[in-house]
């Protein structure tokens, strides 16, 4: 999962999420670690349209955005069928992508600016 880690609430996002599933499930890296980001073909200009999840093991399989979040939920045990029924719901999907792009750019005025890179460590 790439997040922005300036972001206070990308960061808080983070922190629960893995507090949730503890490195199960998803490695994470700060959009501001552009070396990083060049392995995979990333450039800032393509972070700054969200969030991205890439499949490991499909690289070519990436999700960004609001796509990126629901395919995140998707993942976690048990949600995948409401995550469907939102997906078949074209208003209530056109208002999540909506919402999503509002805070995305947002982000920063409405739940503020990191001074330092947050990163994830894993014990």
């Amino acid at each position: 999962m790439i997040y922005d880690g300036l972001c206070n609430l990308c960061v808080t996002g983070v922190q629960a999420l893995y507090g949730l599933e503890q490195g199960r499930w998803f490695d994470y890296l700060p959009m501001q670690d552009e070396a990083a980001l060049a392995r995979w073909g990333i450039t800032p200009a393509t972070c700054a349209q969200g969030m991205i999840l890439i499949d490991q093991t499909q690289p070519e399989h990436r999700w960004q955005g609001s796509a990126a979040v629901e395919q995140m939920v998707r993942l976690v045990p048990g949600l995948a069928p409401w995550v469907e029924g939102y997906r078949r719901v074209t208003a209530l999907k056109s208002l999540g992508d909506s919402c999503y792009t509002q805070i995305r750019d947002h982000r920063y005025a409405w739940f503020g600016r990191r001074e330092q890179v947050y990163r994830v460590t894993v014990p």
